[in-house]
């Protein structure tokens, strides 16, 4: 028996029972309630999560005791005994076992800080949306230190205060939303280890408060993360995962949302037909609006966006007939307030005026985009500047490109 195996399975059951809120000691107390047996104490528990012992007759009571399916707690339990070589998986999995260990949002014990209510989760969610409406203008490197002091003064007033178990709930559901802008701006600075923790503490505190789409929120911004930096089938697999989170009755927006993230992460996993039948699926649930109240952190979502996605996924998958009108229309819609959104769309725009065999007019855009991406502290702007040259290679005997090239080449090296 793997003992890599053996730890994936502890490490996997220990997060199915953070995921339920109960301590080691009270999953055992649940056990022996619903098998009517005195067998299982917390130690056992303990040997199951460190490792060391894989259950077998328990594992039925102990699905029904964390919620989930018989079938899969079997499954992951054959692939640690050796029995199977076929790693479970599925999105529910990969979700999971996102949760982060130990409880970084458990309250204080005795803890004596003063009372607060609704008005002060108000506040906060204030706050939460103007860190999102400055992510519009600003980049990651500009914003990190102020959302991740905002995330640790909101950790701190659920741990130290107290509150009603609604207000408890509304605070984590806020704390939630910061962990998801905090992520983001972390991963535009290119802080990908920070962004992915800060995303799973987030999934643990929407998890806590019972929000759903929320849950799905964070884990399809770490799967788009992790599309974006070489985790491509981690990346879809959690993109598949925040739209079973979701479910068919999530509002309209986030709902499009979710699966334009589906699109892009078939994209990157080289898989074009599913992209673009995502892509499909994300408009038609925009446009089947029941007019549902959508979440705050959706407002940006409409069918202007949702043709940036589709001008994205066209480019990377080499369809210039496509993307180029598509990219040259949405570009019409930005002013110069939104230089890091200029600069990535003008990116794809080169790279699809290339793909045309366009060089002249693509090593232009690409001028565009050095310039835009020089003046913004975003890690994913210069690395879009990156890809846009080495795409113009190709065209080194092009006058326009080679003097590009011998401008700008440096960042090739980078």
């Amino acid at each position: 028996m793997s003992n890599d195996r053996r730890m994936w399975f502890g490490t996997y059951l220990a997060r199915l029972r953070r995921a339920t809120g109960r301590s080691q000691r009270q999953l055992a107390e649940r056990l022996c309630a619903l098998s009517g047996l005195d067998s299982v104490t917390r130690h056992e528990i303990s040997r199951w999560e460190r490792g060391t012992r894989v259950p077998d007759a328990w594992l039925a009571t102990l699905a029904q005791a964390l919620g989930v399916p018989t079938g899969g707690l079997e499954a992951a339990a054959a692939y640690a005994r050796g029995e199977t070589d076929t790693a479970p998986g599925g999105p529910s999995a990969s979700l999971a076992e996102l949760l982060p260990p130990g409880d970084p949002l458990a309250p204080l014990r005795g803890r004596s800080g003063r009372r607060v209510g609704a008005e002060t989760v108000g506040r906060l969610a204030a706050r939460v949306h103007g860190l999102r409406l400055a992510d519009d203008v600003l980049a990651g490197g500009d914003l990190i230190g102020p959302a991740f002091r905002e995330l640790g003064a909101a950790i701190r007033l659920y741990r130290e205060t107290s509150h009603s178990e609604d207000v408890g709930s509304a605070l984590l559901a806020q704390i939630g939303e910061l962990a998801q802008i905090a992520g983001w701006i972390a991963s535009d600075a290119g802080r990908h280890e920070q962004a992915e923790r800060t995303y799973t503490i987030g999934i643990s505190a929407a998890r806590q408060a019972g929000d759903e789409p929320l849950v799905a929120h964070l884990a399809g911004s770490l799967g788009y993360q992790l599309s974006n930096t070489g985790r491509e089938r981690e990346g879809l697999g959690l993109a598949l995962a925040a739209v079973e989170e979701a479910g068919a009755d999530a509002p309209a927006k986030a709902r499009a949302l979710f699966l334009d993230r589906v699109a892009w992460a078939h994209t990157r996993a080289g898989e074009a037909p599913p992209a673009v039948r995502a892509l499909g699926a994300a408009h038609d649930a925009l446009s089947a609006d029941d007019g549902a109240e959508a979440p705050q952190w959706a407002y940006w979502v409409s069918r202007a966006e949702l043709e940036v996605m589709d001008a994205r996924v066209f480019t990377e998958l080499a369809r210039p007939l496509r993307a180029v009108p598509l990219l040259t229309d949405v570009l019409a819609r930005y002013d110069a307030t939104h230089a890091r959104e200029v600069a990535l769309y003008r990116s794809w725009l080169a790279v699809a005026l290339a793909d045309a065999n366009e060089p002249e007019q693509a090593a232009a855009e690409a001028r565009l985009v050095l310039t835009a991406s020089a003046d913004v502290a975003s890690e994913r702007a210069t690395e879009r500047s990156r890809v846009v040259l080495r795409r113009l290679r190709g065209f080194e005997d092009v006058p326009e490109v080679r003097d590009l090239l011998n401008e700008h080449g440096r960042l090739l090296a980078g």
